[in-house]
């Protein structure tokens, strides 16, 4: 595959090669709506975990740390399964990688109840939130690539 710069005007798609003109026509809607969808799902079952697992003031907000954590996990081994089980699949990884789990996981609430924490006068438990987020995300994302190998290599040996 060749790499081009988008052109102005032109949707900018990973699974797209601009230079191939058939290609720069196909139409984006069914991306967008299967993202539309799938973030819905992703955004929904963030919400539940998090009404079910509330967190008080200047606690860890374990809620929001699982999801993370988790959403990185699933991310890791799906970007091997469509890349190496089913990269022909053009609407699998906008539904599910930026959908699903793009709705599902949040930098923006992470850096919220960061800026929480310290409020609460809890600075410690926000530096450890903060560097524990990152840290366990990726090796998440390693666990979640490295089991999604081992299940394509049994799937195909």
């Amino acid at each position: 595959m060749r790499f081009t710069r988008p052109t102005p005007g032109l949707p900018t798609d990973s699974d797209i090669d601009l230079a191939v003109p058939r290609q720069r026509a196909e139409p984006q809607w069914p991306v967008l709506a299967v993202i539309s969808v799938g973030g819905i799902g992703g955004a929904l079952a963030r919400y539940g975990i998090g009404h079910a697992w509330p967190t008080p003031p200047g606690d860890f907000p374990w809620a929001t740390f699982v999801v993370n954590v988790t959403g990185c996990l699933l991310i890791g081994a799906l970007m091997v399964l469509v890349t190496d089980l089913f990269p022909h699949r053009r609407l699998l990884r906008p539904f599910l990688g930026v959908g699903v789990l793009g709705g599902y996981t949040t930098f923006s609430t992470y850096a919220v109840e960061i800026r929480n924490l310290i409020a609460a006068g809890a600075p410690a438990t926000a530096a450890a939130y903060l560097l524990g987020t990152v840290a366990a995300a990726c090796l998440a994302v390693f666990v979640g690539m490295t089991a999604a190998r081992f299940v394509t290599w049994l799937v195909t040996a």
